[in-house]
């Protein structure tokens, strides 16, 4: 653990200049003119083009094909007038085909067991059968690698294209390689064919059996079979407690709890409502709801609404008011005027970020402490996500979310599933339909099917205010008609970043230690978006860094900091639970004031939208 003291700094200014998106500071883009403000004739045209994207939209899984044609053409153009960059290209090509001829030469000395002049990426699994070293099949990964390195040096460094399209040009170049891949063949995969022999061709009967049952549940909406093993209430979700507020945003979870004495503030923990809130009460062994309260802390969570049609007008602040300050004032009323410790995870802990701002700004200080699990507050690096936000593809997607008043989980997974989809497409293609195998149903793998969806209005307010155009970060953001500022944040702050996170990138969340005018606890997790969050004590491969920021200290940059940031073994959550014990009072015997009444027993029935 690494603690960073110094002279104080000086405050920033509250405002910092303005983005060029063409508006004043403060103003609120709305998503589009409403349809009741058009004129009749302009109201019929508008609803023209939105079901033409929307039907485009269709095809496409949610992209824009105007944005990835701007991309390309801007690589074209460039590359077209930029002969030393083609030169470059051609030698690139030709000592490329120098190394495979090479190749090819110690395999026929070597009876077929050349040196290979390529090594895949240390994070690329596909090619580590022993099957892949022998004749031909060393030929099929050797000339794909170099190919696909080729495709890189092609598409990278051309001179006046921009930094995005250049980045979706190569993020779109990968995917087609990912697709074309010799490891999605069978007859191009040793490690196929060896299975193939061995079982008799049985592998591709199970394959096929696989292909037509995920079909028909695709065609027909119904869930996973494997996922009926981890029932919401049941095998998941599953740490006793009461519903013991409701309204039509949210219920608010109590826990029942168990130690003799419990801290005196209560724990309010704000999952995102992108997804079902039990990622936070897994199976007991995982649930971090199950640790917390047997830590001595009276723990309560917000489950969201799975938004319909009907809720389509919904607003960020809207989830602001009706969800977390809402949970807050049930909270108070259920345990006592006091102070709580506040707990955001992904799009919780903005919105959370947000609520403690403007609670900061009118001088509410109910918060004690705030940790954010995988949250971002600036989003000016949101990783490759970001490709998918500007101005053509969030119309389209405005237009899609605007026929069906929501944006359907399937996209957003879609979405997820090309920035990793060598891992989470064709891997998995491989193994379900190639090899015949279907991975083990886990607790997260079934939360993670259990998807909901986003509201048409608060989904583009989103991506429009943060992704595009970055307000919060920047002092643009309003609540009550009055921008709030993340600096005037004073209470510890606790922050999470996991390594491989495609969602929020642990250096879009470190920029948080910039940004807070306070103490700040940073941990850098292995793992995932989700699995790195999930990370329970007991796991034999957990491990992270952390970093103890002084208010007042010299700010350290992240890529610095983690060249000499030793690792520590275990779980995080230990070293949070202590942090948090560190700023509570000593535990006492459990209030005996009149709650709230029970409405229903958890896990509630927002839980089970469909």
């Amino acid at each position: 653990m690494r603690a960073i003291t110094g002279p104080r700094r000086k405050r920033r200014p509250a405002l910092r200049p303005a983005a060029p998106t063409g508006r004043k500071v403060g103003q609120v883009r709305a998503p589009d003119v409403p349809p009741a403000q058009l004129a009749d004739g302009a109201k019929v045209y508008r609803e023209a083009d939105r079901l033409v994207h929307a039907a485009v939209g269709a095809w496409t899984l949610g992209m824009s094909p105007a944005s990835l044609l701007q991309a390309w053409q801007d690589w074209a153009l460039h590359l077209a007038i930029s002969p030393g960059k083609q030169q470059q290209i051609i030698a690139k090509a030709l000592e490329k085909t120098a190394r495979l001829s090479g190749f090819l030469s110690t395999c026929a000395a070597e009876r077929g067991l050349g040196r290979p002049c390529i090594s895949p990426l240390p994070q690329d699994r596909r090619f580590g059968h022993q099957g892949w070293r022998v004749f031909p099949f060393s030929l099929f990964q050797q000339s794909f690698l170099l190919w696909q390195q080729w495709w890189h040096n092609a598409t990278t460094g051309v001179p006046g294209v921009s930094a995005r399209h250049e980045r979706l040009v190569e993020f779109y170049s990968r995917q087609w390689l990912d697709m074309v891949a010799p490891s999605n063949f069978a007859l191009t995969n040793p490690e196929i064919l060896e299975r193939a022999l061995r079982d008799g061709g049985a592998n591709f009967v199970i394959g096929i059996q696989n292909l037509i049952e995920d079909l028909s549940r695709q065609w027909s909406g119904g869930p996973d079979p494997a996922a009926e093993r981890f029932r919401p209430g049941h095998e998941v979700a599953a740490t006793p407690g009461d519903v013991i507020f409701r309204n039509d945003l949210i219920e608010l979870i109590r826990y029942r709890s168990t130690a003799t004495t419990v801290h005196p503030e209560p724990v309010l923990l704000a999952p995102a409502w992108v997804m079902k809130y039990y990622i936070l009460d897994l199976s007991p062994g995982n649930s971090l709801v199950r640790h917390l309260r047997d830590e001595g802390f009276q723990v309560y969570c917000i489950s969201w609404r799975n938004p319909g049609r009907a809720q389509r007008d919904l607003s960020l602040e809207d989830y602001r008011q009706s969800g977390v300050m809402a949970a807050l004032d049930a909270v108070g009323e259920d345990a006592g005027p006091g102070r709580f410790h506040g707990v955001g995870y992904c799009l919780g802990g903005t919105m959370l970020s947000i609520a403690a701002a403007a609670m900061a700004r009118d001088g509410d200080t109910r918060l004690k402490t705030l940790s954010l699990l995988a949250a971002q507050v600036d989003f000016d690096e949101p990783g490759e996500l970001g490709l998918f936000i500007d101005e053509s593809q969030l119309s389209m997607l405005e237009d899609i979310m605007w026929s069906e008043g929501y944006l359907d989980q399937h996209r957003m997974a879609g979405a997820f599933q090309l920035l990793r989809s060598q891992d989470l497409v064709w891997s998995r293609i491989v193994r379900d339909y190639l090899m015949g195998e279907r991975a083990e149903m886990t607790d997260l793998m079934a939360w993670n099917a259990d998807a909901t969806r986003m509201p048409y209005r608060m989904h583009s307010q989103y991506l429009r205010q943060f992704y595009l155009d970055n307000d919060l970060s920047q002092g643009r953001y309003r609540v009550a008609g009055r921008p709030v500022h993340l600096e005037d944040i004073k209470v510890p702050v606790f922050a999470v970043g996991t390594e491989t996170d495609h969602v929020a990138p642990w250096r879009s969340v470190f920029k948080l230690m910039h940004l807070l005018d306070t103490d700040v606890d940073f941990v850098l997790t292995n793992g995932g978006h989700n699995a790195g969050i999930v990370a329970a004590p007991g796991h034999p491969r957990r491990a992270f860094r952390h970093l103890c920021y002084r208010e007042g200290g010299p700010h350290p940059s992240p890529d610095d900091w983690l060249e000499g940031a030793g690792t520590l073994p275990g779980s995080w959550w230990l070293a949070w639970f202590e942090w948090l014990k560190a700023r509570s009072g000593q535990p006492g015997v459990p209030r005996t004031i009149a709650g709230r009444e029970p409405l229903a027993a958890a896990p509630g029935t927002y839980v089970f939208d469909a």
